[in-house]
């Protein structure tokens, strides 16, 4: 293809390096605005610098992508209120057997529920969950952090309303969902117990320690109790990108400052406490002595003529005085007893309310996934599915659709324009006829060559530009082989450039919200580097990629 005028393809560059640093560092010093004012400011610059018309603009925004997104989001907000992920997340601790045990159990539960409710959704809820279930069992959270992370990028490619460049693969390819689900399900069943093999390949001597070493070596750490994990709340589900791992110097000086000032604070409290507990015990010796030269008789009189019940009278008497308390007045047991059954009706009403709200929940989710495995079309599918639950909730939707992360939606919209530009600039299709004859899927050089443009890209752009600038292009590749190998083409394109995710922390928004959900994590924070993930991320992701592979294109 040849390029466009020289003017159009400078600042068409200019425009999307923009977009791509501020969506891949989104706190860069010189212009820290984030990953979606950074999309809207590349589009806005598309449009500005005439690289595309403004009429292109609006038209290059794929609205069934948009409507996917929304009413996923949706739907994942109603059953994270219907307590859907606190079920998840027992199941991790339910009659577990060992510390093995546990990994495998996040490995295959945060696959799943990445694979139904999106990879960042389950990431959200579902961090802070596995770090009290670590700290409780003494456990290193790092292995459990991994696993939760890599394992929902792995799970979520599976579907596609996994994750937002499966969305893009399957609105533009036209594949229908049973088809996507069951072309890479097999191959995301295996690269979870590869991922959960590698894992205990690494972590085992961790692992292995005796539980009493552990609390020992624990003595000075916090350890959660059991009603503390099974009470936790999860943190509203969103799906929003996380900011960048390396946070200003500013920042830093807070976070340190807010937390010296609670240790201030609990260690104020501590001193206060043991304060009042001496005056307590004084007190209670003065009495103990005094008392012990009286007796001490307490009697219940009823009052007829009172309202507010009997009064419990303690008298005391002894040589040198005769005293007589009286308590508060108590509720009468006659008003207990009546009251009773009213609060027992009004508790099981309550009870049967949210059961069945929950049910319809529930019910609803499942009839949209049976309508996407149908094939009907998958965004209005997800918005009727979103609309029914806003309906049957019979309240104000204001609270609900505050959840829905619209700065992502904000930042699709953006992306759309500014990669749309850059294509109009010709130099992704100059690019991609360089690499096109080397990198066919008929052949198996081809599919790896292909395979390590998709993992670099992925890394480099990011899975969704990635996806938007490779899509066509490979699909147009491989239609001219047959209209089978069109089909493999777009299905590869969707496994490796989620599992590129697992390459690095950046690889995946998924990975950055673990990594912050656990190091802002109160009294059990943990701090996930760039490094430790990486140790492991390159050979599981050169591993599972490969396993992957050759059970897609044998699909």
């Amino acid at each position: 293809m040849v390029l466009a005028s020289t003017p159009k393809v400078v600042l068409g560059c200019v425009a999307f390096v923009i977009f791509w640093v501020l969506a891949v560092f989104p706190s860069v010093p010189f212009l820290p605005v984030g990953r979606t004012a950074g999309s809207l400011l590349g589009a806005m610059l598309m449009v500005l610098f005439r690289v595309m018309t403004p009429e292109e603009a609006y038209a290059a925004i794929d609205l069934p992508i948009l409507g996917l997104l929304f009413g996923t989001m949706v739907v994942s907000i109603f059953l994270e209120r219907a307590d859907m992920f606190q079920y998840l997340g027992s199941m991790l601790s339910w009659k577990s057997r060992g510390s093995k045990d546990l990994l495998f159990r996040v490995c295959l539960v945060s696959a799943v529920a990445s694979a139904l409710f999106t990879n960042d959704t389950t990431c959200v809820v579902l961090t802070e969950f596995i770090l009290k279930v670590a700290r409780q069992n003494n456990l290193p959270p790092q292995p459990f952090l991994l696993a939760l992370a890599s394992s929902s990028n792995i799970g979520s490619s599976a579907t596609p309303i996994g994750n937002p460049q499966n969305l893009v693969i399957a609105v533009t390819s036209g594949i229908s969902f049973g088809s996507f689900l069951f072309g890479i399900f097999p191959a995301m069943i295996v690269g979870v117990f590869t991922n959960v093999c590698i894992l205990l390949c690494y972590f085992w001597k961790y692992l292995s320690v005796e539980k009493v070493r552990d609390q020992e070596a624990a003595g000075h750490e916090l350890v959660v109790a059991d009603d503390e994990v099974s009470s936790h709340r999860f943190t509203p589900a969103r799906m929003s990108h996380a900011s960048s791992v390396n946070g200003d110097a500013d920042y830093m000086r807070s976070d340190s400052m807010t937390r010296g000032g609670v240790g201030d604070t609990l260690r104020s409290r501590s001193y206060n406490s043991e304060g009042d507990r001496d005056i307590q015990v004084a007190i209670r010796s003065l009495r103990a002595s005094s008392m012990s030269q009286e007796m001490v008789e307490v009697s219940t009189v009823c009052d007829r003529g009172r309202d507010d019940g009997p009064r419990k009278v303690t008298r005391t008497t002894s040589h040198q005085r005769s005293v007589i308390i009286e308590d508060a007045p108590e509720k009468d047991a006659c008003f207990h007893e009546k009251e009773k059954p009213h609060e027992e009706e009004e508790v099981k009403r309550k009870t049967w309310k949210v059961f069945v709200w929950k049910t319809a929940v529930y019910l609803t989710t499942l009839g949209m996934l049976i309508a996407l495995l149908m094939g009907l079309n998958m965004s209005w599918s997800a918005i009727t599915a979103a609309l029914v639950l806003l309906a049957l909730d019979f309240t104000d939707a204001q609270a609900c659709l505050e959840k829905v992360s619209y700065s992502l939606l904000i930042f699709f919209c953006g992306m759309f324009i500014t990669v749309d530009g850059f294509n109009k600039t010709g130099i992704p299709n100059a690019l991609w006829e360089l690499v096109e004859p080397h990198a066919r899927i008929d052949s198996a050089i081809g599919i790896a060559l292909l395979a390590v443009v998709i993992l670099v890209l992925s890394n480099v752009a990011s899975n969704v530009p990635t996806v938007l600038l490779l899509g066509t292009r490979v699909a147009a590749s491989a239609r001219v082989i047959s209209p089978a190998s069109e089909k493999k083409a777009w299905l590869i394109l969707a496994f490796v450039s989620t599992v590129a995710g697992n390459l690095t922390l950046l690889g995946s928004a998924a990975n950055l919200i673990v990594c912050e959900q656990a190091r802002r994590a109160q009294f059990h924070g943990y701090n996930l580097t760039f490094w430790s993930h990486l140790r492991f991320g390159v050979p599981s992701t050169i591993i599972i990629t490969a396993i992957g592979l050759l059970i897609v294109v044998s699909y």
